[in-house]
């Protein structure tokens, strides 16, 4: 059961109490929200209709890119919309909507991260069974376990929220509604609590580490086998999915893997793991990618065709 509570609704304070630099900010942030949505949409879009781009690689590189759309969508629009609006609040249950988005989709994109690992594993480790072991099946399985994985996690971080009575401060410092600033909003003991959505967090995080940390130093150890040229193109493909795996894993272990406690550094972290990251997944994982260009630009030109009839 939840706990009565007689806050209704939540004061963000944003990036700055100057409502020109939120504008500002808020201007960046539509910038890089628009960029976001064309990039990850257009992997979606070139895997889908690309008969060549048929691998397990692609298949769970156009559900990473669908789940960085959702995740920052959790929380960049609402602070674009509020700016220019000049609005600063949410209430309590939007709030706690928001969490349980929030760590819904970023528990998927760590799981599918994972998953992404092991099929780089399979594909350089054993690639004549690579087919076999990766079949269509099992593809749609690790997706389902990964999608499966984040609402378990995020139900869990959210239960944990509901329990607690918010009846006192309710201004957050933040520009979105996360667990740890929420917690200062109780009126309540938190410690506890506290230590849950620690233990949740920080498990899937260590796991999640260990399982990529295992396939990578698996990897690393069979190149000694390969030719120079097999080295070259395995090295480049597990480069881009480490960027991306640092760029995501090492700002939410400072968030997420730490005490409940707040710090005046969290809202730029933030900024890192629900904008840069999704921000540059394209760049690093298929503008880079010679059979993603090739297949993007059969793609525009089969556009540009159906145009002109």
């Amino acid at each position: 059961m939840a706990t009565p509570s007689n806050v209704t609704e939540i004061i963000l304070l944003g990036f700055s109490p100057n409502r020109e630099v939120q504008k500002t900010v808020s201007v960046l942030f539509l910038l890089m929200y628009i960029a976001i949505v064309l990039g990850n949409g257009l992997i979606v879009v070139t895997v889908m209709a690309s008969k060549g781009l048929t691998s397990p690689m692609y298949f769970f590189l156009s559900f990473l890119s669908f789940v960085e759309i959702c995740y920052c969508s959790v929380t960049a629009p609402k602070l674009i919309l509020d700016s220019f609006i000049e609005r600063q609040t949410i209430s309590l249950k939007g709030c706690i909507t928001q969490i349980f988005f929030l760590h819904f989709f970023g528990g998927t994109e760590i799981f599918l991260l994972t998953v992404m690992a092991y099929d780089r594993y399979v594909a350089i480790c054993k690639p004549l069974r690579y087919t076999v072991i990766m079949n269509r099946r099992v593809c749609g399985l690790l997706v389902g376990a990964a999608w499966s994985g984040g609402l378990l996690h995020s139900f869990g971080q959210t239960f944990l929220i509901f329990q607690l009575p918010f009846c006192g401060l309710k201004v957050l410092d933040h520009y979105f509604c996360d667990v740890h600033p929420v917690l200062k909003l109780a009126c309540s003991d938190t410690f506890l609590i506290g230590v849950l959505i620690i233990a949740n967090g920080g498990s899937i995080s260590v796991v999640s580490f260990m399982g990529l940390l295992a396939s990578y130093v698996v990897i690393l150890y069979s190149l000694r086998t390969q030719t120079s040229e097999g080295r070259r193109k395995a090295l480049s493909t597990c480069a881009s999915h480490i960027a991306v795996v640092s760029l995501f894993f090492i700002p939410c272990s400072f968030v997420y893997m730490r005490p409940c406690v707040t710090l005046p550094a969290d809202k730029i972290v933030a900024v890192f793991y629900t904008v840069v990251t999704p921000l540059l997944n394209p760049i690093i994982y298929s503008f880079r990618n010679a059979d993603m260009k090739n297949a993007m630009r059969r793609l525009m030109g089969r556009t540009v065709i159906w145009g002109e009839k």
